[in-house]
Order: C-alpha cells, then structure tokens, then sequence
C-alpha cells in the first residue's frame, strides 16, 4: 500500500534540505515526504500527483498551487504574511524541525479522520517489548530507555511509559504541553483521528520517539483494559513504528493481559534475599492466573548500575554510552545469536 505524499516547498535551501534530513531520519512519519526549494518544480509534480499535505513558506505560495489537488495545505510561516494567507493554518518557521512536525500533524489532524488500514505502511509488523519488574531501584526505566535509543539507530521505535511516577518532566527539566493523559482521553472518547493525536503530541531524544508519560497516578489506574488494548492496536496497525518499548508499571490492574501482547519482556533482577521471594512470589502469581506463557517470554537481566551525580536531559543520551549501553548491545548481539 502506498503512503500519502507530504511535500514540503521553502525557497530557502539550505533550511529547506536540513528540514528533509530530519524528515528522513523519522522513521515514524507515515507519509511519503518530498522536499521542494522552486515553486515551478513542485507545480509540476503535484500536476501529475496528488499531494495529501504540504507545507509551503508564504513566499512561495501562489495560484498554481492553490489550484493544485492537495489535501491539506499549512503555511510555513516566517512570523507575518500577507492577509490572503490566513485562510490556511499556519506554523512558525524559525523553531525546532521536531516542534514544527508537531504543529502540521497537529493541524492536519484537526480535520482528518484516520480510516482503518489508511497507515498500513510498509512495515511487517509491530513488535512489543516489555520492560517490567516487581523490584524497585532496578534500573528498569533506564535500561527501557537504553534498549529504545539503541533500537532506533535502525528502526522506528516508540517507548511509552506505563508508570504512576515516571518522573520525567522533572529529568527533562521542562514541562510538556501533552502528555500520554491526554491520548487516554482521546481513546476513553472514542476519538477516530488518535494516529493523528499521538504525532502531535510525540517528542524526541536521540532518534527515540515517546509520549510524555502522565503525571497523575489515577490517569494510569483509572484507564480501562480496552483503552489499553485499543490505543496499542492502533500504535501496531495505522502508525509507521516498528517496535514499541513498553516501560510497565504496576498501576494497570491487568498487567498479565498487558505483558501476554509482548513479544519479550525483560526482567530487571536483583540476588538479595527479599528480592528473590518478590520474583518468586510474582512468578507463583503467573502460574495462578494461568499465563505461563509469560515466563516462557520472560528474559531476566542484571543491568550494571552507573551513579549519576544530578539529573539532566543529558543522562538519558549519556545512557548510550554508559556501561548500561554496552550490556544493552550486547544482550541485542546475543538475541540475534
């Protein structure tokens, strides 16, 4: 199935090559992209192609182009522009390539509604991993997030965070605008345009896509199984990512439904004595519910610690390249045998 065009045309060159290599690194995107620095050029081809979303600096737009087949058009906007402009919607040119991808799939996601199957987009499948343990202090969100940031060198990789207490806002030093509440809300509302929700609302770090996670515990506890299971379904079927890293909690009251989806989990272990009879104890557990199938999945891991002197948006980077991301790699370079 072919993938909707997303032209993107600046007179600017230099900005406007520097936007495409960004878009090329986004594995996530579910459009074809093709960047334009003439007017006459993407004339031309949308002439002979139907373009489903593009973004155009203001000084570029024309009546050509407004006369082309085009889904959705978004102005590219350098701060002012002329009057006859304000009929389109518009993002602010001069900020971070990944904060303007987020304003057009917000804007574009204002009107569209996603159709089943629209984003079946040149991917196998999706694979879940989980990253889950019954122990505190285990390094578990620190080797999720190492495990998705080495993933995502050659794969589109999303992680979310399933955590009551995620403490992110406070790592990133900054507040988010979105977070993963809101994408709740909208599958709680039954909302048919989530693909597009989520593309708004998802940040970066080192090729890494996530959703900021929430910041209110009862956001995880009170979200309902099927919310769960549909926004996953989702994630796997109508978005571009071709592995999701789930960094779980023990807030979501049907965490055996949740690890049964993935494909491994990993289990951060520690060998002291209270730690040993919590993995015993949740194992036994397993056994009740009757989900062996869990065990069967699960790989057990001792992640070195690092010390960290103060957190910063550097220590999840710095991850990459600590002794944690050397177990990581090679714990990958096993598995692939």
């Amino acid at each position: 199935m072919k993938k909707n065009i997303f032209a993107v045309c600046d007179l600017e060159v230099d900005y406007a090559l520097n936007f495409m290599d960004y878009l090329n690194q986004k594995k996530n995107i579910p459009f074809e992209i093709q960047v334009f620095t003439a007017v006459e050029n993407l004339i031309a081809y949308g002439k002979k192609t139907r373009i489903e979303l593009l973004l155009i600096s203001g000084r570029a737009m024309c009546r050509e182009v407004r006369e082309l087949d085009i889904g959705k058009i978004i102005i590219l906007s350098e701060g002012v522009h002329s009057p006859e402009l304000d009929t389109y919607p518009s993002v602010y040119k001069y900020q971070s390539s990944s904060d303007v991808i987020r304003e057009v799939m917000e804007c574009y996601g204002a009107e569209k509604k996603t159709v089943p199957g629209q984003y079946t987009v040149l991917k196998k499948t999706t694979e879940m991993l989980g990253v889950f343990s019954p122990l505190g202090r285990c390094l578990k969100t620190s080797f999720a997030l190492t495990l998705g940031q080495i993933l995502a060198k050659e794969r589109a990789v999303l992680y979310l965070n399933l955590e009551e207490y995620s403490g992110f806002e406070e790592l990133m030093g900054r507040g988010f605008a979105h977070n993963l509440s809101d994408l709740l809300y909208y599958v709680q509302q039954d909302n048919q345009n989530l693909i597009h929700k989520m593309n708004s609302m998802v940040q970066s770090i080192n090729n890494l896509d996530y959703v900021p996670p929430v910041q209110t515990p009862a956001d995880i506890r009170s979200a309902a199984w099927k919310d769960w299971e549909r926004l996953l379904q989702m994630i796997s079927t109508e978005s571009s990512y071709e592995v999701i890293v789930l960094d779980i909690g023990n807030g979501i009251d049907e965490n055996f439904q949740l690890l049964d989806l993935c494909k491994r989990i990993y289990m951060p272990v520690l060998s002291d004595a209270v730690s040993m009879c919590k993995i015993a104890q949740f194992e036994n557990l397993v056994r009740i519910w009757d989900f062996p199938q869990i065990l069967e999945k699960t790989v057990r891991i001792s992640p070195p610690f690092h010390m960290v002197s103060s957190p910063s948006p550097a220590y999840i980077e710095q991850l990459m390249w600590s002794e944690l991301g050397d177990y990581v790699r090679e714990l990958i370079r096993k598995e692939k045998g």
